[in-house]
């Protein structure tokens, strides 16, 4: 009877501790900083963080804290603002999941989203599976306008990113690029170690100096020259490039094209070459994501 009872209060124990931890348990919540480009979100970032109490922070594709990359690709060091852009949203592949991963595994009690606009950082937090934010910093309600200025007129003349982590931390990552470390709160000390407010100055391969735009004429004319210097390829016919749409968002391209081939050729495996051919090329030279390349052989030549 006595071990029955000891078991029965070892149980009860057992179940109250586990209880009290679950209540002791704070849900992760979400907050942002939105403001234009250039405008000093990431060089305040750090700051606000601070302020409300947010151990981690997700900007332009990264997921930081404690001053370290713990996942993610940064959108920096893309070669096209359209690959950026991509990347800082997290539709690039792979680049969400390993995300949602590394934040159930560090587990941070709340989160501070730097985007461009709300709509970004409502996108980011749907993509990356993160509860509902529950509120929103503009860059205007803690930068002045002179400031905000000076902040773009950094990055359009100098073309100067920040990153808010230490110089140390990025190296890894960003290897080949020009990185400056930035001291913001506190003195240099002479020790590598992290230090609160530490950030870095990179320069990357995109810059922000205007709109880019590619015609389909140019992705119609990559095309062709890829199909048509193959000797086995007797004519180029129609070319056409169709946009994915969700929204108001370009989700990629799919292309068609028309060709003669020559008679006696293997044409699956002639097909299956040219669409990764026209696939790889179009991704390298233009930063868009292309979904599909549809190749449709419209006759044979046969020589004499």
């Amino acid at each position: 009877m006595q071990k029955s009872f000891s078991s029965r209060l070892r149980y009860f124990k057992t179940m109250y501790y586990d209880f009290d931890d679950r209540l002791g348990e704070k849900e992760m919540d979400v907050i942002a900083l939105v403001g234009p480009s250039g405008t000093g979100k990431s060089h305040r970032a750090l700051l606000v963080a601070h302020q409300h109490k947010a151990d981690a922070l997700i900007d332009d594709g990264i997921l930081i804290k404690d001053g370290k990359i713990i996942a993610g690709h940064s959108a920096k060091r893309e070669q096209s603002k359209i690959m950026a852009v991509r990347r800082a949203i997290f539709i690039l592949p792979g680049h969400a999941e390993e995300v949602c991963e590394a934040i159930r595994r560090v587990k941070p009690h709340r989160i501070l989203i730097l985007g461009t606009s709300e709509n970004m950082v409502y996108k980011i937090a749907k993509i990356l599976e993160l509860p509902s934010i529950a509120k929103i910093i503009h860059i205007e309600d803690i930068a002045t306008k002179t400031e905000m200025e000076k902040a773009y007129m950094c990055r359009i003349k100098e073309g100067k990113h920040i990153i808010p982590v230490p110089t140390i931390e990025l190296k890894p990552h960003f290897s080949g690029y020009l990185i400056d470390p930035i001291q913001s709160f506190f003195k240099k000390s002479r020790t590598r170690r992290r230090r609160l407010g530490e950030k870095s100055i990179v320069r990357p391969a995109f810059s922000y100096y205007g709109k880019l735009i590619i015609d389909d004429s140019a992705i119609k004319a990559i095309v062709s020259q890829l199909v048509g210097e193959k000797e086995y390829v007797t004519k180029v016919g129609t070319i056409r490039v169709k946009h994915i749409w969700q929204g108001d968002e370009d989700c990629g391209i799919e292309i068609f094209c028309e060709v003669v081939l020559s008679y006696g050729k293997h044409i699956p495996t002639l097909i299956h070459q040219a669409q990764r051919r026209i696939k790889e090329a179009i991704e390298y030279m233009t930063g868009m994501i292309v979904r599909e390349v549809n190749i449709t052989v419209k006759a044979l030549y046969v020589g004499a």
